[in-house]
């Protein structure tokens, strides 16, 4: 049987600063900081599970919060450490299993960062197991921020980067345009193993765990199909165009613009 914790962890064992750029000044980064604003704030105690290479963790320890970054990749807790460690920013750090964390962390926490897990996790118990498992470490009435990534996703990817995917034969292309054109979910070979949420899906999910629903929001807004174009203007021009996102983001018909979706619920 294939192990898919082990082809994710070294996929992101092999490649850390590509995580880590992938997201540098991007409006997936900066929209998911805006609403994470809203809720954290200086002295806050925050679990960052599956946090990669750091990126959301080293921004809440700059911001004042006492942040554990808890991820699956050993060279991705060394590399957010040794950034702290520079940046003069107190980090603490675990290497695990995403779906054990509860039997590895055992303080409270007043928000859970579950941004990264549910894009690897093929299979459903795993997943339900993963989120409750984080649960068990939020303090009632803290918020948990959890992601997907949208089917739509690798349909903008292919307009934006590779039209002439299209093409290709590979069985893995072909089992997602096949899912695409069915509308179900694709779990499968991707960039790594993957999972890719129809956006219909993820309410119904989250509603078996007890949360209530704040938001849920497109990390890119509208702004997937011509990021670049946006991303190279002067800021100003950026900084309207992300007050503007911030506005849409949640509007439901403007979900599919988005290459990834933010789930935010309130622990009951």
């Amino acid at each position: 049987m294939m192990d898919t914790v082990k082809i994710v962890k070294d996929y992101y064992d092999e490649d850390v600063l590509s995580e880590w750029k992938r997201i540098d000044n991007r409006p997936e980064f900066l929209l998911t900081c805006r609403y994470i604003d809203r809720y954290v704030k200086a002295g806050d105690k925050v679990i960052d599970i599956g946090g990669g290479p750091g990126r959301y963790s080293l921004y809440l320890a700059a911001k004042g919060c006492d942040v554990t970054l808890f991820d699956l990749s050993k060279a991705n807790v060394e590399f957010a450490s040794e950034r702290a460690k520079e940046a003069g920013l107190a980090l603490k750090t675990v290497c695990g299993d995403a779906r054990k964390c509860d039997r590895l962390i055992k303080e409270q926490f007043d928000h859970v960062l579950l941004m990264g897990p549910m894009y690897h996790l093929l299979n459903e118990t795993d997943r339900e197991k993963t989120v409750n498992a984080s649960l068990s470490l939020l303090k009632p009435g803290g918020t948990i921020f959890v992601t997907f990534i949208n089917m739509i996703s690798g349909i903008i990817y292919a307009m934006k980067f590779k039209p002439d995917i299209l093409l290709e034969t590979a069985p893995e292309e072909i089992e997602y345009y096949n899912a695409f054109f069915n509308n179900t979910c694709f779990k499968g070979k991707a960039f790594t193993e993957a999972v890719f949420d129809k956006q219909n899906s993820i309410l119904p999910f989250m509603a078996q765990f007890p949360l209530e629903k704040l938001h849920l929001l497109g990390q890119e807004s509208i702004t997937s199909p011509c990021e670049k174009n946006i991303m190279t203007q002067p800021k100003e021009v950026i900084d309207a165009w992300m007050d503007l996102c911030e506005k849409v983001c949640e509007r439901e018909d403007l979900l599919s613009w988005s290459e990834h979706l933010m789930y935010i619920g309130r622990k009951i």
